[in-house]
């Protein structure tokens, strides 16, 4: 069992867990189940700058805890002060050390979209994402097959929820219909390996149209490495690890920017 089959198999007793606790029809007494999401897909269309996705990640399997002072609701507000385009927060909490209530109380404070970032394999936790406060969800090529992909899509568009659909690698291009999944994430990180390179994006982003919302995520840290993504007409990034790391938040996400902004 590799690494993904491993998550994938706590997900699917998270999701018997899930369904024990609620149904579709309790997530209407949640407040934020109610409440019209904020536009995902339309934050990620800027005329003069590449969208920022700022993430909101304590750890990865990869490199343990990444802040020490992790506090997610200052997180958040920095993030929020700072303009940043969207918010993607993982809610895993055996593999990322993240929570479902990260997101509840982020939403209770947002100015920007929400992702949730986390492994979804059924209707159940799109659902519970919108009753705590999504505006979006993540989907996994890897972790699904074409069906599943076009099911849970549908079934978030059908509550309002936007779809990142993200993919690793160019064996999951057969799995995409672009009439349905119209905002594609590239993980530049190598499942197996979780090795980092930017080719990965470079390479996948003549499969697309000019339609498709492209996010090119992972290993995005340099102003030489937004140069090269804007190369390719790259919309948006999504960059957790890199503010993570920081000392300085703010000032990093300043500066984060102003590598996005083209120049008039």
């Amino acid at each position: 069992m590799n690494f993904l089959e491993t998550i994938i198999a706590v997900k699917e007793q998270e999701v018997e867990e899930l369904n024990q606790l609620f149904s579709v029809a309790s997530f209407n007494d949640f407040e934020f189940y109610k409440q019209a999401p904020l536009s995902f897909s339309s934050a990620l269309i800027k005329a003069d700058a590449i969208a920022v996705i700022a993430e909101i990640k304590k750890a990865s399997p990869s490199k343990g805890v990444l802040r020490e002072d992790f506090n997610h609701l200052k997180i958040a507000k920095t993030y929020f002060e700072n303009r940043v385009d969207a918010i993607s927060i993982l809610t895993d909490e055996i593999f990322f050390q993240g929570s479902i209530n990260f997101l509840k109380d982020i939403a209770g404070i947002k100015t920007a979209p929400l992702l949730r970032k986390d492994f979804i394999i059924d209707e159940m936790q799109i659902h519970q994402a919108k009753a705590f406060g999504a505006d979006a969800i993540l989907l996994i090529c890897e972790a699904l097959d074409k069906t599943a992909i076009t099911e849970l899509t549908l079934c978030a568009n059908e509550i309002g929820l936007d779809v990142l659909l993200e993919m690793h690698s160019a064996k999951q291009l057969e799995k995409i219909d672009q009439s349905i999944n119209k905002i594609i994430g590239v993980n530049n990180r190598n499942l197996e390996t979780f090795e980092v390179n930017l080719n990965t994006s470079i390479n996948l982003r003549q499969n697309f149209n000019e339609e498709t919302i492209f996010v090119s995520e992972s290993g995005i840290t340099t102003q030489r490495d937004i140069l090269e993504l804007k190369q390719i007409n790259v919309n948006a990034v999504l960059a957790g690890e890199h503010f993570m790391k920081q000392e300085n938040i703010s000032s990093a996400i300043h500066e984060f920017q102003n590598w996005c902004r083209y120049e008039n």
